[in-house]
């Protein structure tokens, strides 16, 4: 009898279509590409990433400019704490134009978007691009957001979510539009599908009303892989429902082991297989032939980050200007309750042991816009390797990768920390399947599957895409 296949890693890269990655210091590397606004600059990208068999690349945004530090941009302009920002969908499509399997993702919000615009959208991209498309799902939280589509001020955070699982089941009601085997293309009889196998939502519910049926057919890999990074207790239960692909931030391998097991019992709870979900931590690696060498990397890319980063990018996502606040002062249990990212506030009392941190506190103990900011794995090879080796054991499915120089992270992973990986049978030598979905190894789902709880089968007993 054959023996079971090793449990391999997932790789994942984190971009940005933007002035830098999410270390906001990487633009001032002398490392780093300047051509951020070309075309070619994501390609070159792409190509490392599909020569490392990566699973894929995906593009985290934000539709505002960081501008609540001092109710103002001009920080943001002058220091370049991510101050351009464009559609990352338009730049997916030139990186899927250079690539063949690397698969893709986008993120977009649920809070700006209409569910049959998002649906629309990320059908035509994975058609495009053959199935291997996912889309990231985020609730947007800032108000600067807010103010760019005409609102006062963001959601609540409850609501938010509760707006979302209304329009995960729209999106997921017009994925389900066309079956797979619809088509008929036959023109001696004038039959180009079957119009029984086509059909509307027809939705009405509390935040949205559909009608449908989608314009765009089903995909080879069904429909796009759907990425969510919920991160509070009610983020856990919407990715515990909707996600195929989590992405998460662990503050240490302890906390992650013990997070890990809550989001696999959060996707349990929800009726569905956990073995059929991704988890991949957020993390950044700077690896040498040498440790000193590669230490010495640490300092330099250290040294890039400044004060500013941390301030403008936690007044960005907690809604809060700090720059009219004594940097010692406490926040109050009613200020604290009022935070839009309430896993982050949490994170930062948990590290500080502080019931009520100050803005101090907020700066040192998220490591917000610094290098210190989630895992850092550094060392030669054979030392990356350890300790991804060691949390992939206990404490995650795979990796998102953040970049601290651009494009050289990731063409040092590829170089050195890939073939280490490869070595150790965690990683794949070559791409399996056509699609991300069979890259993963996730499931294709069948029309309806998201409403009968078939993806809580077992994978074995699912075709793969």
């Amino acid at each position: 009898m054959a023996g079971k296949t090793p449990r391999q890693m997932a790789l994942v890269a984190f971009l940005q279509a933007q002035n830098c990655s999410m270390y906001v210091g990487s633009w001032r590397n002398p490392a780093s590409a300047m051509d951020f606004t070309s075309p070619e600059y994501y390609q070159r990208i792409a190509r490392t990433l599909e020569e490392g068999k990566f699973d894929m690349a995906f593009f985290d945004d934000r539709l505002a400019m960081p501008d609540i530090y001092g109710d103002s941009f001009r920080e943001t302009v002058a220091h370049g704490v991510r101050a351009v920002k464009m559609d990352p969908s338009a730049v997916l499509m030139a990186m899927a134009m250079a690539t063949s399997r690397l698969g893709l993702g986008a993120t977009y919000s649920t809070t700006y978007y209409e569910p049959y615009h998002v649906a629309r959208l990320f059908a035509t991209l994975d058609l495009m691009c053959k199935g291997r498309v996912a889309w990231n799902v985020v609730t947007s939280l800032n108000d600067s957001e807010a103010a760019n589509f005409g609102r006062k001020g963001h959601l609540e955070h409850d609501l938010r979510y509760d707006r979302a699982d209304e329009f995960m089941e729209v999106v997921m009601g017009h994925w389900d539009s066309w079956r797979d085997d619809c088509m008929i293309l036959d023109r001696a009889t004038d039959r180009f599908a079957d119009p029984d196998k086509v059909q509307r939502i027809d939705h009405e519910g509390r935040f949205f009303s559909s009608r449908g049926p989608l314009t765009v057919p089903r995909s080879e890999q069904g429909h796009p892989v759907v990425l969510q990074a919920g991160q509070s207790g009610r983020g856990m239960q919407f990715a515990g429902r909707w996600a195929e692909l989590i992405f998460t931030v662990y503050p240490s391998f302890e906390a992650g082991k013990k997070q890990y097991q809550t989001l696999r019992s959060a996707i349990a709870n929800a009726g569905r297989d956990p073995d059929t979900v991704k988890i991949a931590p957020e993390c950044k690696i700077i690896v040498a032939e040498s440790e000193s060498l590669a230490q010495e990397q640490r300092e330099m890319v250290a040294s890039t980050s400044r004060t500013i980063d941390s301030l403008t990018l936690l007044c960005e996502v907690l809604n809060v200007d700090f720059s009219k606040r004594p940097y010692e002062l406490p926040f109050t249990d009613e200020e604290l309750a009022a935070v839009s990212w309430q896993s982050l506030r949490d994170r930062v009392i948990a590290t500080s042991g502080k019931k009520n941190p100050s803005v101090r506190d907020f700066v040192e103990a998220s490591g917000r816009g610094t290098v210190r900011e989630g895992p850092l794995f550094v060392g030669t090879p054979t030392q990356v390797a350890d300790q991804m080796e060691a949390w992939f054991d206990s404490a995650c499915d795979g990796f998102v990768l953040s970049a601290t120089k651009v494009p050289g992270s990731f063409d040092d992973i590829t170089r050195m920390v890939v073939p280490e990986l490869q070595r150790r049978g965690l990683f794949r030598k070559e791409y399996e399947h056509s699609t991300l979905r069979g890259n993963l190894g996730l499931p294709r789902p069948n029309a309806g599957d998201w409403r009968a709880g078939a993806f809580a089968t077992r994978p074995s007993e699912q075709k793969i895409a």
